[in-house]
Order: C-alpha cells, then structure tokens, then sequence
C-alpha cells in the first residue's frame, strides 16, 4: 500500500513538472535538457516534426516560444467589460501551439490524429509543423523563411494573402521577435550536447 501511494506522488510529481513551463525558454539546449524524459522527450518529439513536416527543429521551437512561451494551458486574454469584468476571449487560441478549434479539428480530421492535444507537447509541435508545411504548399512560403512563416501563422493563409498584418502592428512585432528567436534557437541547437 505504501509503496503504491509513493508511487502515486512520484507520478503527480512528474506531471506537475511537465506543466511547468521550462525555465530558460531563450535556450532551446536548456529547454530539452530540461525536459528529456523517458515518457516526455521534447527534443524527439521536435525532430521527429522536423521529420515529418520538413520543418526545421528552431522555427518549431521558435513557434511555440512566441506563441505560448512553452505554457501548456496558454490561452488569449479575456476581454474586459467596463473596465474589469472578465468577459468573452478574443479567440479560441489554446495550448503550445495557440491553435485556434477549427483549425486544430481540421488538422485532426486531415492527418487522422483524433486523440491530439493542444496542452501536449508532441501533439502541438507536430501541428506547427503540418501547419507551416501547409503554408508552403498553399501560400508558396519557403520552409526555411521564419519571417513569412510566422506572418501565414498569425493572419492564417487567407490573411497571409491578402496583406491582414500590414494593419496589425502586434503581428510585425510578432513575426520580428519570432525571426530572432529562431536563429538564437539555430545557433544554440549547433552547440548542444549529444
């Protein structure tokens, strides 16, 4: 019974930690470091996209660092009615990746993934990556442009194409602060050990 309950806590343990967003989110080395688990193994789950989608392993990281800041249950502000009454959120933005629900649903229906999560890391990164794939296939944004990549990210395909972020000062930001921590990302991961 004893050794049941300890293991119970480890358990809990564990998982609190993985909510816990990593400590040093502008060192990709010291974010896989921090979460190189048997069951949660960031830096697999991240090549393994990279894999799949073609999608380089710094833009992904860079995506969910801008996006989230590595915050599993990240949602948008809620809107405030008269001043400080919490009302409605802006979008249904939500998890490491920020996606938003019908987006997420097609990404589900489309790739067959029904059981992905946008609160679990693998699942998240494995969305941006068909995510950015999709932008290089439909809007002809080249896989290795963070720039572009990220403006078809924050307005969608269809904003991307009619110029939406040329009016929304937060998405150039957006995109500037998200080209920058890609190549710190790319940079650091040319040092990282094993």
């Amino acid at each position: 019974m004893r050794t049941a309950l300890i293991s119970a806590l480890g358990v809990m343990l564990m998982l609190s930690a993985c909510a816990k967003p990593p400590s040093q989110t502008r060192n990709a080395c010291a974010i896989f470091e921090q979460r190189n688990g048997l069951f949660n193994n960031w830096r697999r789950a991240a090549i393994a996209a990279e894999r799949e989608y073609g999608v380089p392993v710094p833009i992904l990281m860079a995506t969910i660092y801008t996006e989230s800041s590595f915050r599993h249950n990240a949602k948008p502000p809620r809107k405030k009615i008269f001043g400080f009454i919490p009302g409605k959120r802006q979008s249904t933005a939500y998890g490491y990746s920020q996606a938003l629900d019908g987006t997420w649903e097609r990404y589900q229906r489309e790739t067959g993934r029904w059981g992905a999560r946008r609160t679990d890391f693998a699942d998240a990164i494995r969305f941006i990556g068909w995510y950015h794939r999709e932008s290089a296939t439909k809007v002809n944004i080249p896989l290795n442009d963070p720039y572009k990549l990220y403006l078809a990210y924050h307005s969608g395909h269809t904003g991307y194409l009619r110029g939406a972020y040329n009016k929304r000062p937060e998405a150039l930001r957006g995109a500037k602060r998200f080209t920058d921590i890609t190549y710190t990302y790319a940079k650091q991961l040319q040092q990282c050990p094993g």
